[in-house]
C-alpha cells in the first residue's frame, strides 16, 4: 500500500480567481495552463493498517496548521474512495523553490493525488484523479492531465475536472508542446494564494473579470489549437495584468509584485520592441515566467539575468506519473 508519483507545477495561462465551493475548490470558470519541466514534486504515499496517526513531511519539514488540512482534506477523499480509515506516512520534495509564485502546491498536490490512489488500489484514470487533486488545489488539477490543460468549471466532480487541450503547428513553425521556453525569473516573496482569492473575491474589479475571463478562454483555446505564439503568450500576458488587477484592489490592496518583478516586465517589453518573440506572464506572487521560443531562449535568459534575478530555463512538462518502488522517498 505504498506508490511515488512525479508531477510538474504549472503556469496559469488563463487563470482562475476565486472559488464557488472552498471545501471541493470549485472556481467560478475554467482555466487554462501549461505544465513547466524539468522543475517537479516527487511524493511517496504509504498507508499504514498499524500505525495510529498520519505524518506529514515536505522537504525533510514536518508539515503543521493549514498546510496539513489541506493534505488530510485529498488524503480523507482518498480513503473514502477506497472504502478504508487507514492512516497515511506522506513525504514530498520540490525541486524548486515553494511559495514564491512557481506553482508548487499545483505540483505538490498532483502528486500527491496520483500517489495516494494508487497506494489505496483504485488506479483511477487522469481526468478522475484530477478531482482527487482538485480538493487540495485547483490548479492541481491541471498538473495531473500535464502539458497544455484545460479545468472544467463545475458543480460536481463529473463536470469539474481536468483535461488535455490539443495543440497545433503554427504557420511559423512553431510547436507549443517543443518549442516553448521559459525563462523562470524567481523574485523572493512568501505569498498565500489562498488569501489572494478571498481579496479577488470582494474587489469592485471582479464582475468586470468574470465578464472578461470567458473572451481570454475562447481566445486561447483557439490560439493553442492554431499553434499561434503570439495570441498564446499575448493573451497569457493580458489575463496576468486582469488577474492582479482583482487582487491588488482588494480590501488589503494586496501588492506582491516587486521591483525586480517589474524590472523584468521592463526588460520583456525592450526585447519585445526589437522583434524577439518574448511575453511576461504571473501567477500569485512576484517572481515571473517569461515565454519565448527555442531559438531566442539564450537571448532572453541573458537579458532577464542583467535584471539581477535568478533564472532558470524550463520547457513543457508532460502529466504527473507513478515512479517505480525504486524511487521511493523512505
Amino acid at each position: 500500500m505504498k506508490a511515488t508519483a512525479k508531477a510538474h507545477p504549472i503556469q496559469g495561462l488563463v487563470k482562475y480567481h476565486g472559488m464557488r465551493d472552498e471545501e471541493l475548490r470549485l472556481p467560478y470558470h475554467d482555466s487554462i495552463s501549461v505544465c513547466t519541466a524539468p522543475s517537479n514534486t516527487t511524493t511517496t504515499v504509504e498507508f499504514l493498517p498499524d500505525a495510529e496517526e498520519d505524518t506529514y513531511a515536505i522537504d525533510g519539514e514536518a508539515v503543521e496548521g493549514r498546510g496539513a488540512e489541506r493534505i488530510e482534506h485529498v488524503l480523507d477523499y482518498v480513503r473514502e474512495l477506497a472504502e478504508f480509515d487507514y492512516r497515511v506516512r506522506f513525504e514530498s520534495e520540490n525541486s524548486f523553490p515553494s511559495n514564491v509564485g512557481f506553482g508548487s502546491s499545483s505540483s505538490g498536490f498532483a502528486a500527491l493525488a496520483m500517489a495516494a490512489q494508487e497506494a489505496a488500489g483504485l488506479a483511477l484514470d487522469r481526468p478522475t484523479v484530477s478531482t482527487i487533486a482538485r480538493r487540495g488545489s485547483s490548479s492541481a488539477a491541471r498538473a495531473v492531465t500535464g502539458a497544455y490543460s484545460d479545468l472544467s468549471a463545475g458543480l460536481n466532480d463529473q463536470d469539474c475536472r481536468s483535461h488535455r487541450l490539443d495543440t497545433g503547428l503554427g504557420q511559423d513553425g512553431f510547436d507549443p508542446e517543443t518549442d516553448l521556453r521559459i525563462v523562470a525569473a524567481l523574485v523572493p516573496a512568501y505569498k498565500e494564494t489562498e488569501e489572494a482569492h478571498k481579496e479577488a473575491e470582494q474587489s469592485h474589479m471582479f464582475d468586470a473579470r468574470l465578464s472578461h475571463v470567458h473572451d481570454q478562454l475562447v481566445e486561447m483555446r483557439d490560439a493553442l489549437r492554431e499553434g499561434d505564439f503570439h495570441r498564446i503568450f499575448g493573451t497569457a500576458e493580458h489575463d496576468s495584468l486582469s488577474l492582479t488587477a482583482a487582487t491588488m484592489t482588494g480590501p488589503s490592496g494586496w501588492v506582491y509584485w516587486k521591483p525586480e518583478t517589474i524590472a523584468v516586465f521592463h526588460a520583456v517589453r525592450e526585447l519585445r520592441e526589437t522583434g524577439v518573440p518574448v511575453y511576461f506572464s504571473t501567477d500569485t506572487g512576484a517572481s515571473v515566467y517569461v515565454n519565448t521560443t527555442v531559438e531566442y531562449a539564450d537571448i532572453v535568459e541573458e537579458k532577464v539575468a542583467e535584471t539581477g534575478v535568478e533564472t532558470e530555463v524550463w520547457e513543457v512538462g508532460g502529466p504527473a506519473q507513478l515512479l517505480a518502488e525504486s524511487d521511493a522517498l523512505f
